[in-house]
C-alpha cells in the first residue's frame, strides 16, 4: 500500500495460481455474479455496455468497527482481452477517485497465471481512511483468493 496525497491510497495484491488465463478472465467478466462470490460486494450490475466497454455500478458493504459501512460506485471498465487487462475508473459514486486494473498474464514457467489487482482510492471528504485503509489492504488479498475460488469451482463443475 502507498500513502498518497489527500487521503489516496493506491494498493497492489498479486496471485499466482495454477488456474489457465482464460478460467480467471471468465470469472472477472461474468459481472452480473461478481457479488455472488467477492465477498463484502452487495452488488454488481451491468448499466451499459458498448464493445468492450462496460459501465458498472456496484455496491459493497462491510462493518467497520461495529458499524456497517456502505459504498457505491459507477464505473467504466474497459476489456482488452488480447493484453489480458481490465481496466476501470470512476464514474461517480461515494469516492472522489476509485480505479485501477486487473492485469492476467501466462506465467513465466508456463505453469499457471499471475493475477495483479492495483487499486488507487480516495474517499470523499469526512469519510476515515485511516480507518478503510486497513479493510482495503485485507479486501484485495480477499478478492484475488475469491475470484481464484470460484473459477475452481466452474472448472470442477464442468
Amino acid at each position: 500500500m502507498e500513502r498518497l496525497p489527500n487521503g489516496t491510497r493506491r494498493l497492489a495484491a498479486l496471485l499466482r495460481t495454477p488456474i489457465s488465463i482464460e478460467s480467471i478472465w471468465n470469472v472477472l467478466t461474468d459481472y452480473e455474479h461478481l457479488s455472488e462470490f467477492i465477498p463484502n460486494l452487495t452488488s454488481s450490475e451491468v448499466v451499459a455496455r458498448d464493445g468492450n466497454r462496460i459501465h458498472l455500478k456496484q455496491i459493497g458493504s462491510q462493518k467497520l468497527m461495529g458499524l456497517r459501512f456502505s459504498a457505491q460506485v459507477q464505473i467504466e471498465l474497459i476489456e482488452n482481452r488480447n493484453l489480458g487487462l481490465l481496466d476501470f475508473h470512476l464514474l461517480k459514486g461515494d469516492f472522489r477517485r476509485f480505479d485501477g486494473s486487473w492485469k492476467i498474464q501466462e506465467l513465466e514457467d508456463g505453469n499457471g497465471t499471475c493475477l495483479l489487482y492495483e487499486l488507487t482510492v480516495q474517499g470523499c471528504l469526512g469519510m476515515p481512511v485511516a480507518l478503510i485503509e486497513q479493510r482495503l489492504r485485507e479486501d484485495l488479498k480477499t478478492n484475488l483468493l475469491a475470484v481464484e475460488q470460484a473459477a475452481l469451482n466452474r472448472l470442477s463443475a464442468n
